[in-house]
């Protein structure tokens, strides 16, 4: 799953930022004992424009996620020709599965049965990932910590390959010990992938054992609103 090396035509300002956030995601492997290649760095692009983009993945990234159905679907037409893997990494809702469909290669933020069974008509065997809502935060999505083993279990019986679990952790000033309370739920799980960490708290996911980091800001700089 990782992404080929940057091409020398790549932009300048873009090409750096993405060299920056790979050196750092391979030093926090090696701190791990890990081999950095086991990470994929996935560009997290809310309200971020096509060109932009397209400037990432010429840089060298193949995996780009969106938080909103409506950006994703306006974005892949415009981004057809590129070799990009799409990820959904917003809360979902079952209406918006049908249009995502064609486009998403991994869901990133499933949490209930009947979005588990939406996915699987629309998209069969699709990847997903379980998200968790460590924090029982209300304002989050994700599933509570105790429910991931009933949630993977009934998930297997679908048309949907549950490949990992995925968190954002709350916001308390310590992700680490978040990070590897998803891991050890995803060991418990038996379940290889680990979606976690994003610019602020990126490194420190990785050497908590993390195989995809969604990374926004550190690559495309500030968001703009809205």
């Amino acid at each position: 799953m990782t992404a080929p090396e940057s091409p020398s035509d790549a932009d300048p300002a873009v090409a750096a930022a993405v060299t920056t956030v790979r050196d750092r995601i391979a030093s926090a492997a090696r701190r791990a004992g890990r081999d950095a290649a086991s990470v994929t760095l996935v560009a997290a692009s809310k309200t971020v424009e096509p060109a932009r983009v397209r400037a990432v993945v010429d840089a060298g990234i193949a995996d780009v996620g969106e938080n909103r159905a409506q950006e994703l679907v306006a974005k892949a037409p415009v981004c057809a020709d590129l070799a990009v893997r799409w990820h959904f990494l917003g809360q979902l809702q079952r209406n918006k599965v049908r249009a995502l469909a064609p486009h998403v290669a991994w869901w990133h933020t499933v949490d209930r049965v009947a979005l588990g069974d939406e996915i699987a008509r629309r998209a069969p065997g699709a990847s997903v990932l379980i998200q968790v809502n460590l924090g029982g935060e209300a304002q989050k999505g994700g599933c509570a910590p105790g429910d991931v083993a009933s949630l993977v279990e009934a998930l297997a019986d679908r048309d949907v390959r549950v490949r990992g679990l995925m968190t954002v952790p709350p916001d308390d000033g310590g992700p680490r010990r978040w990070f590897a309370q998803l891991r050890e739920l995803a060991d418990a799980a038996q379940l290889p992938e680990l979606s976690m960490g994003m610019s602020g708290d990126y490194e420190i996911a990785v050497e908590e054992g993390a195989t995809m980091v969604r990374v926004g800001r550190a690559l495309f700089g500030a968001r703009r609103l809205g």
